[in-house]
């Protein structure tokens, strides 16, 4: 029995636990929105960089193209190795490489330098898979939904605080500020991770698979490259269709390698589960989904008026009207979190994704005003806010426990090929559906819109129909895949 001196102490117990919960997503949130900052502040100044590096508008676009690359490459390896080494290590490492990357694209002072650096930047995108797996690690089950929910959210939050944020950067302190406010933050990110963010327990000793990750990313490399690099080189042409025959190889190669070896670099019988499986396949479609309402929504708003559908506005006004819908994600997190845990996981996903199908349809009708589109984009981002918050949920009870960070990351690895497939497709509707209007060159034409408007719908139903097929219940064959 307790006494009345011992109850105080219980009670500040309690609130100690609750306030080191609070913290620790706090930093690992943060983290994650600095993170996705980085991947869309560069994107309004893609048009300035041929004529700040001397370069080709080709050359220029290789800044957004490689960071893609070194994400898609980097993320399944780094999480192999939280998994192996420890998660709080590997996060040090990616904000490192993310702090090396700014300074060197900053100080460099030419092009290569600049595309080296924006590779090492894209490393940090492990960030997220890898903070998703410290939160099942550290925090009390009760606590996981909403921390993950919250979590995942970053990757919008800061997509879309990332366009206004480079428009303001670049008018008042330079392009350069692009870098140095990444590395400025970074660092103070990497001094808050050291101190408050503890190491996880849960390790995977094994060999690494240095073959695998070597035969992965050069399959992956070629792949991405040939989706990124198809529209202006050509679907059709030699040197796309040579990258795309080379990713099958090296897949075909990867496979049944992955699948001999000891020690695997992705575990592909776990990913092979029907539930790991289907939800991978619908982050694919999320993904796609998800760009689509970025990179429409900017363009849009800054086609001239002369168009007849466009608004005329700034590079920076365009990335303010996108600010709406990363406050969007950030207020909707915890509803996700709470349909979570009223009915799991799948029915999550499931509503996530039928309500951006929806909003689509919404933006093909809305797209009089700008108030209208605001209000189109800021209901996509809800129904991204709630689709990426159930993911890892679904991820995290199919898998074992020591195996968390790789299923995370081969997870937002296909998310990031539905990204870049999302952005190709884009690129080739706009670039064929236009209009002309005198002295003005060919602009995309209304119908161009809607067309990928309603191919995001199309596809977001897609997901709803893949998130029907994952069993209710996760098959636990290992005993380790503990349900978070």
């Amino acid at each position: 029995m307790k006494t009345v001196s011992e109850q105080p102490d219980s009670e500040l117990l309690t609130a100690g636990r609750r306030s080191r919960t609070a913290v620790i997503t706090a930093v690992l949130c943060l983290t994650g929105t600095v993170v996705s900052l980085l991947q869309t502040m560069v994107v309004p100044l893609i048009p300035e960089f041929p004529a700040i590096f001397g370069v080709s508008q080709d050359d220029g676009s290789w800044l957004i193209t490689i960071t893609l690359l070194t994400g898609a490459v980097g993320t399944p390896i780094i999480s192999r190795l939280a998994d192996m080494f420890g998660k709080r290590r590997m996060l040090l490492i990616s904000l490192t490489t993310m702090i090396v990357g700014s300074l060197v694209a900053v100080l460099g002072g030419n092009f290569t330098a600049a595309l080296i650096g924006r590779g090492l930047q894209g490393l940090s995108v492990a960030l997220v898979p890898v903070g998703i797996s410290i939160l099942r690690d550290e925090l009390p089950r009760a606590k996981v939904a909403a921390a993950t929910a919250l979590m995942s959210a970053t990757l919008g939050i800061g997509s879309a605080l990332g366009l206004p944020l480079s428009g303001f950067l670049d008018m008042h302190f330079g392009w350069q500020s692009a870098f140095w406010v990444p590395a400025a933050v970074g660092i103070v990110m990497f001094a808050a991770v050291v101190l408050i963010v503890p190491e996880s327990p849960v390790r995977t000793p094994s060999r690494f698979d240095y073959f695998g990750a070597l035969l992965l990313s050069g399959a992956l490399s070629v792949l991405l490259t040939g989706i990124t690099k198809g529209g202006a080189w050509g679907w059709t042409s030699g040197p796309t269709l040579l990258l795309f025959l080379a990713s099958a190889l090296l897949f075909a190669v990867w496979i049944p390698y992955e699948l001999r070896v000891d020690c695997p670099l992705v575990d592909l019988r776990t990913s092979a589960r029907r539930p790991v499986l289907l939800t991978n396949i619908a982050s694919a479609f999320v993904g796609f989904a998800m760009y689509a309402n970025m990179l429409l929504t900017t363009q849009q708003l800054q086609m001239p008026l002369i168009a007849g559908h466009g608004f005329g506005m700034t590079v920076f006004a365009a990335g303010v009207a996108m600010v709406p819908s990363g406050l969007a994600m950030v207020l909707f997190s915890p509803l996700s979190a709470a349909i979570t845990t009223r009915f799991g996981p799948r029915v999550t996903l499931i509503t996530g994704a039928l309500v951006m199908a929806g909003a689509y349809v919404a933006r093909v009708l809305l797209t009089g005003s700008v108030g209208w589109i605001i209000a189109g984009a800021a209901l996509v981002s809800i129904g991204t806010a709630i689709t990426y918050a159930s993911m890892p949920m679904l991820i995290m009870r199919s898998v074992p426990v020591t195996e968390t960070a790789a299923a995370n990351g081969l997870n937002s690895l296909l998310r990031s090929v539905g990204t870049s497939t999302s952005s190709a497709f884009v690129a080739a509707v706009l670039t064929t559906m236009t209009i002309g209007h005198g002295p003005v060159a060919q602009l995309p034409s209304l119908g161009a819109f809607e067309a990928v408007y309603w191919t995001a719908a199309l596809v977001s139903v897609l997901a709803a129909g893949v998130a029907l097929c994952i069993p209710r219940k996760a098959a636990r064959a290992e005993p380790g895949a503990v349900d978070p």
